[in-house]
């Protein structure tokens, strides 16, 4: 298999890291839970929220330059292909590694389906383009991760 067509599984700590998520629909609330989870410092820019996840910096516009100051991650997960664009430029301007979640050339890291359990972590991701094929192998992975329990 040649692995020059994926991504490096990259296991970071994201606790007390500042990860600024641009949207706040479907997508991007799953990814702001997730990052919640790990302990991120989750900032969420957007218009429009209707469930502001708790503990979330929350701010109710949209997207600026310079909203990405200080961040260690950047989501994109808007349903404005310009704004998600902006984001991407912007993060890799600046040196932030960023998902944008309608374009995987423009991302500089996937983001993952989480498994875990019995003190293991895994993260599924495909090429970026079979969703289905990704959330399929993530259950079967969980399912092994909880007979471990």
């Amino acid at each position: 298999m040649d692995l020059k067509e994926y991504r490096f599984p990259l296991f970071v700590d994201l606790s007390g890291k500042k990860v600024v998520v641009v949207g706040c629909g479907k997508i991007a609330l799953r990814r702001i839970e997730v990052l919640l989870s790990f302990g991120a410092d989750v900032t969420v820019i957007a218009p429009e929220c209707e469930n502001v996840p708790k503990g979330v910096v929350f701010f109710r516009r949209p997207y600026q330059q310079g909203d990405l100051s200080g961040a260690f991650l950047a989501v994109a997960a808007t349903n404005d292909r310009q704004v998600n664009r902006k984001v991407g430029e912007d993060a890799a301007r600046e040196g932030i590694f960023v998902s944008v979640a309608d374009r995987k050339e423009e991302s500089t890291f996937f983001f993952p389906a989480i498994c875990a359990g019995d003190g293991l972590i895994a993260g599924v991701v495909s090429k970026g383009t079979d969703h289905k094929k990704t959330a399929y192998a993530a259950k079967k992975i969980r399912a092994v991760l909880e007979e471990l329990e």
